[in-house]
């Protein structure tokens, strides 16, 4: 049991190592390019405009990939959900394809069979 609960979070923890060691180093590689930049322009460094900096920039990029992303998975299961032609085959469609096909295979007893289905499993 100890074991199927450690494996079932394995990909949450690995995927939480992953996005704090490149948020960290993200995060360091600001602070020495801040660095050097405000070396080069003869300014001073201070840590509240890096961290203003870093924020913005840092935000910036979470708004273009995760609202993107977001609207890909929203916009993909709200449109499957109301049932866009586009997102899924119709129950009625392939309930149809299968009938045929037991016509098909045995003309003779298909409607019986049919109907015994339809008595057992109600068409909605």
């Amino acid at each position: 049991m100890g074991l199927h609960r450690k494996s079932k979070y394995g990909f949450l923890w690995v995927t939480l190592i992953l996005f704090l060691l490149s948020f960290l180093g993200h995060w360091i590689a600001g602070w020495f390019e801040y660095r050097q930049e405000q070396k080069t322009h003869g300014q001073g460094v201070e840590f509240k405009e890096y961290a203003i900096k870093m924020t913005r920039g840092t935000l910036e990029n979470w708004q273009s990939e995760f609202l993107q992303l977001g609207w890909q998975v929203a916009g993909l299961a709200f449109l499957w959900y109301v049932g866009s032609p586009q997102s899924k085959e119709s129950d009625e469609r392939k309930e149809e394809k299968i009938d045929a096909i037991l016509r098909l295979l045995d003309p003779e007893k298909a409607e019986d069979l049919l109907r015994q289905l339809d008595a057992k499993y109600p068409r909605a």
